[in-house]
């Protein structure tokens, strides 16, 4: 549903543009009403879940410590997770790849319904066949696709081939993102899973913030052909991992 969100969204955004005159500012502000509307159902009609813990039962602690524990299998998701946020930098800069080829501004929301699109077509099968195959296969084809894309972006001389890139930024989301998850899940123990995804979403949160740093240095310096043919880079040393690097990842749906 997040997925459909981020299609509907930038939608309307692009109704609104033209309907008012590409009023930036009157857009942002009916922007507003859905996140207060949100806020409101998450305090009024959102319920923690029982706990299942037993009456008495004392409360496990987690201490850094712990996660020691897990095991080899984990610390590679998270390496490569960090590795494919470094090449992925901030969707800003598609948007702003947009614009540099010359799609009006009260289009460029369109940007992210193609991205919202392909990500939402492509996150399903995706999911279907993780779980009758190899994962290894998804992300290296994953990492296929973000490779063609970051290349397309980069020789983009109009707006249709920047679409093409776009499209293609969104299948590589659809296939890698879920499946980094539910790796991360399975690679972790029950009592420390809360704990593993709080690392992994830590590191590649820093992952993202250098990646965008280094991204719009590259942009502001050399131009957006460097910007994305690092991003290439980048990925192509991701893909080299999952290629030559086998560690021992636990089956889907492990936990």
């Amino acid at each position: 549903l997040d997925t459909v969100g981020a299609f509907l969204g930038p939608l309307m955004a692009m109704g609104l543009m033209v309907l008012l005159a590409n009023d930036i500012r009157s857009v942002l502000w009916v922007a507003v009403i859905p996140a207060v509307l949100a806020v409101f159902l998450l305090i009024v009609g959102v319920q923690d879940p029982q706990s299942t813990r037993a009456a008495g039962a004392p409360r496990t602690v987690v201490r850094p410590g712990d996660l020691q524990r897990i095991g080899p299998a984990y610390w590679w998701i998270v390496l490569m997770g960090a590795l494919l946020t470094l090449a992925r930098f901030s969707e800003a800069f598609l948007v702003l790849r947009a614009e540099h080829v010359g799609l009006s501004v009260t289009f460029i929301p369109l940007v992210m319904v193609v991205m919202s699109v392909t990500y939402a077509a492509s996150a399903y099968p995706a999911g279907k066949l993780a779980d009758r195959m190899s994962r290894r296969p998804l992300l290296v084809v994953g990492c296929l696709f973000l490779m063609m894309a970051d290349v397309i972006l980069a020789v983009a001389g109009d707006v249709a081939m920047v679409m093409v890139g776009v499209a293609l930024w969104g299948m590589h989301m659809g296939l890698t993102q879920g499946l980094l998850a539910t790796l991360i899940a399975d690679a972790s123990q029950p009592e420390l899973r809360g704990s593993a995804f709080g690392v992994f979403s830590f590191v590649c949160g820093v992952s993202l913030l250098l990646a965008s740093v280094l991204a719009g240095f590259l942009w502001d310096q050399f131009g957006p052909s460097a910007t994305f043919f690092a991003g290439a880079a980048l990925t192509a040393l991701a893909l080299l991992g999952f290629v030559v690097h086998k560690p021992d990842l636990p089956p889907l749906g492990n936990g």
